[in-house]
């Protein structure tokens, strides 16, 4: 069932660790079926090394194992909260890759201060108060306050992106912890000031309309 989106949802969860964005079994990744509207999700506990296509867990938006032996992830309801939330995403990505994560530990939202972070967020990555994990309250936290960014920093805990499908919410993992690497060695010598809000919003413009192979 769902042999292709399976395929996809496995290459990003082991390019998490690949990217340095988790260690040992954290961090999971997620995408949605447009058209069953079932969830193919990591197990929980389990390797990223040790994790084949067939161990992912499909389940539907309310929580129900469609199919799978494993448990699902224990972030699986919150995944859903937003997949039931957000018509508009398919791909949901949690990491607790280190940089961001500190930002997420202060309780600080990242503002935009590099052209990258411009283009592909468009806005400040906003920091949710914190949540517990294992239930929906992430996932409130998230569709609450993400906004229209594709990222957010998740209180004490770690980060969650999200879009049109898993590979865009990957990238925009891995953006946001270069951002947060960046921005954290730059604030080691002294006071930055973020991008004029006209730049952020031309980049994000620029790079949303012409970038790539369209």
């Amino acid at each position: 069932m769902l042999e292709a989106l399976r395929q996809k949802v496995w290459e990003a969860n082991v390019a998490l660790p690949k990217n340095g964005l988790v260690l040992w079994t954290s961090g999971n990744a997620s995408a949605r079926d447009p058209e069953t509207n079932l969830v193919v999700i990591k197990p929980s506990g389990v390797l990223f090394d040790q994790l084949t296509p067939e161990k992912l867990v499909i389940v539907d938006v309310e929580g129900n194992v469609v199919e799978g032996d494993l448990k699902p992830s224990v972030d699986t309801a919150s995944h859903l909260y937003v997949y039931r939330h957000r018509s508009d995403v398919h791909g949901v990505v949690h990491t607790h890759s280190p940089y961001a994560t500190s930002f997420a530990i202060r309780g600080e939202s990242l503002p935009i201060y590099t052209t990258t972070s411009a283009a592909v967020f468009g806005t400040e990555i906003p920091v949710s108060d914190f949540a517990t994990i294992g239930e929906e309250e992430i996932g409130k936290e998230i569709v609450e306050k993400i906004g229209k960014c594709t990222a957010i920093l998740m209180r004490n805990h770690g980060t969650f992106t999200i879009g049109k499908d898993v590979m865009a919410a990957l990238k925009d993992a891995v953006i946001l912890e270069e951002t947060a690497q960046y921005v954290h060695y730059a604030m080691l010598r002294g006071p930055i000031d973020p991008l004029p809000e006209e730049v952020v919003r031309r980049g994000y413009e620029v790079y949303h309309t012409t970038y790539g192979q369209k």
